[in-house]
């Protein structure tokens, strides 16, 4: 093992109950649009927290929740995901090419379903994919945003390949309405500037995170068959 592949070794990740967490061995720094310490910051976990419609009933206000039950458990450093998605069905891929290691966790949610510019108005749930990408090399702000934007065309490459229809016109879905993705790198000197296909690490992300998308959206079906074939059809 290499000292640069060492934090992901390291991380540690927890299922209990409604919370699925992982634990970064050193601080991290993340990028993505969460709704609990989204943008860019430094954190020292990713936490899911699984919710029902109940608790989402107005005027309850989801970010405010998840700040509060982050605050119960002592998370105040963790990025905060929420989801109503089955969280025992978590997928979790490690991918390494040489001194790299590119792991990538998510939960697969589809019932909210919808094509990119579709107008939806707030779902009853939040039945989404969320995906964290840990990276083992430090990235710079550029090559970490860079990494992001692989990881979201992996997961629009796998919905459409579900050959999914959105909830809301029938078309091609390409994601969810509250889809989520968290990007993170440790901390440290000799940051990577690149992270796009053609680069060794962007590949590795890609394959990695088009794996784990893969395998989400299959347990998902395994679940709700019958549930998917309600649904609307399109044709290509």
């Amino acid at each position: 093992m290499t000292s640069r592949d060492l934090s992901i070794a390291e991380s540690r990740l927890v299922l209990d109950g409604r919370w699925l967490i992982v634990s970064f061995a050193c601080p991290h720094e993340c990028s993505s649009w969460a709704i609990v310490g989204g943008g860019s910051r430094v954190a020292g976990a990713v936490a899911w927290y699984r919710v029902t419609g109940q608790d989402l009933k107005p005027p309850v206000d989801p970010r405010e929740l998840l700040r509060d039950r982050l605050r119960e458990k002592g998370w105040t450093d963790a990025v905060g995901l929420l989801t109503s998605a089955d969280l025992e069905r978590y997928v979790d891929v490690r991918k390494t090419d040489g001194d790299r290691t590119v792991r990538c966790i998510g939960t697969v949610g589809l019932s909210n379903a919808v094509r990119v510019g579709d107008r939806v108005e707030r779902p009853s749930v939040v039945n989404t994919i969320n995906l964290l990408c840990e990276v083992s090399v430090p990235l710079t702000d550029a090559a970490r945003l860079e990494a992001m934007t692989i990881v979201t065309e992996a997961r629009t490459v796998a919905v459409l390949e579900a050959k999914l229809p959105s909830i809301q016109s029938g078309f091609p879905a390409s994601g969810t309405g509250t889809d989520c993705i968290v990007v993170a790198s440790a901390v440290g000197p000799n940051m990577e500037k690149y992270a796009g296909k053609h680069t060794r690490l962007g590949a590795l992300i890609g394959r990695v995170a088009l794996e784990t998308m893969t395998l989400g959206i299959e347990k998902w079906r395994e679940v709700n068959h019958g549930k998917e074939n309600a649904q609307p059809k399109y044709s290509v």
